[in-house]
């Protein structure tokens, strides 16, 4: 194997660190006059004919105040321009809280999202870490409207989906939108201090263990209003962007690394409850490349599958790559298994086989099962969220969330360089 995908080699920073510098630059120009995100195409050209979502420009707000700690404020434009349009254009003066986005034409998007409000956490604790001088208010704001309209403290979980005046709360439950949730809070309790975010992480994070231990670590994804399974859910609309029927191995990545991080940060590694989360996190990170992984004779890993394990949409979807690049990577930290850090290497080959377009720039967003380039549900190239986390996340303290690892100089130098 390449020295370039073993992991802590100088081969492997270096690899990690060219991707990371690439990534900023192909999204120059993502941010439009008001400071909401334009959808990326192929070429990293805006496409102003798509929506300007919230969540992308708090993704991009996120990946860009990280950038400019890292390249001595060289990205501090696009930070800051992203965060223009999170406090003004997409901050909903009427009724508060945050549009889903805006129309091609400037008009808002309908409803209010708790997927969308959990990136305006995350970015608002990037602005309070950076010493931003609105970052306290933005910060304050964003964690109000979540603590009035999102949180449910009875359940320890967070509701989905309000109209766009907050009269009417959907029955719909999901973990999607909680899973963002965890991640914003351990960012805001990292931001802030404030231990709350941090426990209600772990509420979150308790219950979801449990819902996939019950079904053999595949992940129910969809639930009602009382939390009862909705296991054929979108059973019509397979392969929905993101509500997809059937279990998303992806998302067994990625709880996977939030609950060793929220684990770390809130046991000592000798604790029994330490272990309990490492070994949930461990079956779930399994489960998912036992499923999905090589799953129909191709690399990749598949989109969805049936609960038996069986694979529906076999679509290969770049963020599910970029969670398993860093979660084989915490797992590894923690455990220092070599199964884990063979995992990492095999994960980065594909990458810069199949899913790296060393032309452009940028990571291919969809990829049929033949490994081909597809659009048919992400096409062009929206997000670098995903990608840029995979350069950072495997060399950052596994208790830390990514920003704060950052703005600490918690990774090696070498990444500087």
């Amino acid at each position: 194997m390449d020295k370039k995908y073993q992991i802590d080699t100088p081969e492997n920073i270096r690899f990690l660190n060219e991707i990371r510098k690439k990534l900023l630059a192909f999204g120059k120009d993502v941010i439009s006059p008001d400071g909401t995100a334009y959808y990326l195409g192929d070429d990293g050209r805006p496409w102003p004919d798509f929506p300007r979502n919230t969540y992308e420009t708090a993704r991009m707000c996120h990946v860009y105040h990280m950038g400019a700690m890292m390249y001595r404020q060289e990205w501090k434009k696009q930070a800051d321009g992203a965060k223009k349009g999170l406090i003004s254009a997409l901050h909903d003066e009427k009724n508060g809280g945050w549009f889903d986005g805006l129309l091609p034409d400037g008009k808002p998007k309908e409803g209010k999202l708790c997927y969308s409000h959990a990136f305006v956490i995350l970015a608002a604790s990037d602005c309070l870490m950076a010493g931003d001088e609105e970052g306290k208010e933005f910060f304050d704001k964003a964690l109000s409207v979540f603590d009035r309209y999102f949180w449910d403290e009875k359940d320890g979980m967070t509701c989905d989906t309000w109209d766009t005046s907050f009269s009417q709360k959907d029955s719909y439950r999901g973990l999607n939108a909680n899973m963002h949730t965890v991640e914003a809070l351990l960012n805001a309790a990292d931001a802030s201090g404030k231990e709350v975010y941090r426990q209600r992480a772990g509420r979150i994070i308790r219950r979801v263990v449990d819902l996939a231990a019950g079904n053999e670590w595949r992940i129910p994804e969809h639930y009602n209003d009382q939390w009862d399974p909705l296991l054929d859910y979108n059973e019509d609309r397979p392969a929905d962007p993101f509500k997809p029927y059937g279990a998303t191995p992806g998302h067994g990545l990625e709880w996977a690394r939030l609950i060793l991080q929220w684990a770390s940060s809130t046991f000592d590694e000798d604790d029994p409850d330490f272990h309990h989360f490492l070994e949930a996190s461990q079956k779930l990170f399994h489960r998912a490349k036992e499923d999905a992984w090589f799953a129909d004779g191709a690399p990749g890993f598949v989109y969805t599958t049936d609960w038996s394990g069986k694979p529906i949409v076999s679509y290969r979807m770049h963020w599910v790559l970029a969670e398993a690049i860093n979660t084989a990577a915490v797992l590894y930290r923690v455990t220092n298994q070599a199964y884990y850090a063979d995992s990492f290497a095999e994960f980065l080959a594909y990458l810069d086989e199949k899913v790296l377009d060393h032309d452009h720039g940028s990571w291919f967003h969809q990829l049929n099962n033949n490994n081909e380039v597809v659009g048919t549900v992400w096409p062009g190239k929206p997000d670098l969220y995903h990608a840029y986390q995979a350069t950072l996340i495997p060399y950052c303290d596994v208790n830390l969330s990514v920003c704060k690892a950052v703005r600490d100089g918690k990774y090696p130098d070498a990444l500087n360089h």
